[in-house]
């Protein structure tokens, strides 16, 4: 993309998303506004490394979450900071079902809370359900965490990495993993 000086320093980002850091180093880089197509290019170029690196693996109990929740046709839906089509390949990658239909992404949405929000009136119109009794927010990062809370809804930590951060900012639930959240919470 020709960007050469790339802030790493995560807390100097408004959002925590592709779409967002792609835009905040660009403008930073050359002064100048995002142009309109970069985003799909920057897209494009995802792919091409995806298919240059070995797939990746399903965070630990992810499909079998998945099938549960189809199972006992529980709503979900998946939200995610990346753009569509690389999230679309990782969950391809790791055999987990997914419609299209029920994916919210930074694509359209630069802040989180915006494609949670998304996510939300997708699965609404997917499951043909006007309001939701209880929605639970799973993630493991801070910023899962601080959207959830920005939104007002029930939050789920998954990892142990970030846990003692997200424990510290508010988090009353934290398992180390998919499988764990599901035998011990639902």
């Amino acid at each position: 993309m020709g960007i050469s000086d790339i802030d790493t320093d995560y807390n100097n980002y408004t959002h925590h998303t592709d779409s967002y850091a792609l835009r905040y180093n660009y403008e930073r880089n050359f002064g100048t506004t995002f142009p309109d197509g970069l985003l799909d290019d920057f897209e494009a170029d995802l792919i091409y490394q995806m298919s240059k690196f070995d797939p990746v693996k399903e965070i630990e109990g992810a499909k079998s979450l998945i099938q549960f929740f189809k199972d006992r046709q529980v709503s979900f839906c998946f939200a995610t900071g990346a753009l569509p089509k690389p999230a679309m390949i990782k969950l391809q990658q790791c055999d987990i079902w997914y419609d299209e239909k029920i994916l919210a992404t930074s694509k359209t949405h630069e802040s989180r809370e915006g494609f949670v929000l998304d996510a939300i009136a997708k699965a609404k119109s997917f499951y043909n359900i006007e309001r939701f009794d209880q929605i639970l927010s799973l993630g493991d990062g801070v910023w899962d965490l601080k959207t959830a809370q920005n939104l007002s809804l029930d939050f789920v930590g998954i990892g142990d990495r970030n846990r003692k951060k997200l424990i510290e900012n508010g988090a009353k639930n934290c398992f180390s993993d998919l499988t764990q959240f599901r035998e011990r919470f639902l």
